[in-house]
């Protein structure tokens, strides 16, 4: 039998049993979509979230306070009070760094009339704006006159100015109200397109005094000084990060009088936080993908078990075959092509819903963050091919046990 008159064989034993053909097919195909929408669900998360730190610049460095340690628990990065404003205009001093911004954090109940919205709180000094990488739509930031003054001032972000104000014009000059007390709106961001946790359009930014002072406390106090959370320290360029970080913890082990290994604060950069959240989003699509795949394990047996219920019933068939000169290998390769053509199909209609279902989630924001779901070739055919696997493997029981078949005894099967 030539290879071609066997694919031929086997399409027509198939389209013989269409519904029995169709069922079968289906668990390949559920399985396969699985696969790609996962997959690309996990990919588009990865893609969103490294837009989102990659739109604050590539020369930034984070200084944090070190971890607690109490009765031998060590606490969380950043849960210790080690850093003060006095620390932040120190690194200045450090080859590479132009500018920093002491930072402190919390969340707070922001209204305007009707409205109101719960939403990150972000004191911080003028150079803030310039590190971050942000832009005003209207008005002006936060000046180091503000922040002497300790005023009762504030700049919204877009999707905060949204809620309260509805889109309108004329936010800039208006009071709003944080924890019950006046503030009036100095300036509105422009929006940077994300959302969702860390999204820098849902915040406001307050001087730096005035959230120690009046929103967030002081909260703790170091050497003397109140202490705060992170310093934003913007570097001349990327390719001086290494050398400033060098710089930045020199300076710090000095001031605090810590060494190498008892150091109480972490120094981070860009690329430290996005190889973290590529190793958990990567592992994250794997698992989707892995669960995907145990439909596609579930698919192949209910293939097995159709070729199975197969070769019983054509089992007088197969005798026939053979009686009239059919070898062996011709009936092992029949029914594995018919294995394999049940699989591929499934495996082709699976890629199209998959990315059916891709595409409609694209449309739908999950937890708040828009998602745009990637569908990767190398998916595609991973996918794809791990169907095609599946249905040879489990293929290959019925197509031996039907090739084993002595023609005699099964031409007197009933």
């Amino acid at each position: 039998m030539n290879p071609w008159q066997g694919v031929r064989t086997a399409l027509t034993s198939l389209t013989a049993n269409k519904l029995r053909s169709a069922l079968t097919v289906l668990g390949i195909v559920i399985g396969v979509a699985a696969v790609i929408a996962l997959v690309s669900i996990g990919r588009g998360a990865q893609a969103s979230i490294t837009a989102q730190i990659e739109s604050t610049g590539s020369n930034l460095v984070f200084v944090r306070p070190g971890s607690t340690q109490q009765g031998g628990v060590v606490g969380a990065a950043g849960s210790a009070a080690t850093l003060t404003q006095a620390d932040a205009e120190a690194l200045l001093q450090a080859e590479g760094v132009v500018a920093v911004a002491p930072q402190i954090g919390g969340r707070a109940q922001v209204t305007y009339l009707g409205s109101n919205t719960n939403t990150s709180v972000v004191g911080t000094t003028p150079d803030y704006l310039t590190i971050r990488n942000l832009t005003l739509a209207d008005g002006e930031f936060i000046t180091e006159a503000n922040v002497i003054a300790r005023s009762s001032v504030v700049v919204l972000g877009s999707a905060v100015a949204d809620t309260l104000f509805g889109g309108s014009g004329g936010v800039v000059g208006q009071t709003v109200r944080m924890n019950g007390q006046p503030y009036r709106v100095i300036g509105v961001l422009t929006s940077k397109g994300g959302s969702g946790f860390g999204s820098q359009d849902d915040m406001v930014i307050v001087p730096l005094t005035t959230a120690q002072t009046r929103l967030t406390g002081p909260g703790g106090n170091f050497r003397g000084a109140n202490v705060i959370q992170v310093i934003n320290v913007q570097v001349v360029s990327a390719d001086q990060v290494t050398t400033a970080i060098t710089g930045i913890t020199e300076i710090l082990r000095e001031r605090h009088g810590t060494v190498e290994g008892s150091d109480d604060f972490t120094v981070q950069n860009q690329q430290d936080q996005l190889s973290a959240i590529t190793s958990v989003t990567n592992t994250l699509t794997i698992f989707l993908g892995g669960i995907a795949g145990i439909s596609l394990v579930v698919g192949g047996i209910g293939i097995m078990n159709i070729m199975l219920v197969s070769v019983t019933e054509r089992t007088r068939e197969i005798g026939i075959r053979k009686a009239v000169g059919a070898r062996r290998g011709d009936i092992l390769y029949q029914f594995l092509i018919e294995s394999a053509a049940l699989s591929l199909t499934g495996g082709l209609i699976g890629v199209a819903l998959g990315w059916l279902i891709a595409r409609l989630i694209g449309g739908v924001q999950l937890g708040g963050t828009a998602i745009t779901p990637t569908v990767g070739l190398d998916a595609v055919l991973l996918a794809t091919g791990f169907s095609i696997a599946v249905g040879l493997f489990f293929g290959i029981y019925p197509a031996t046990r039907a090739a084993s078949l002595e023609p005699v005894e099964a031409l007197r099967y009933e």
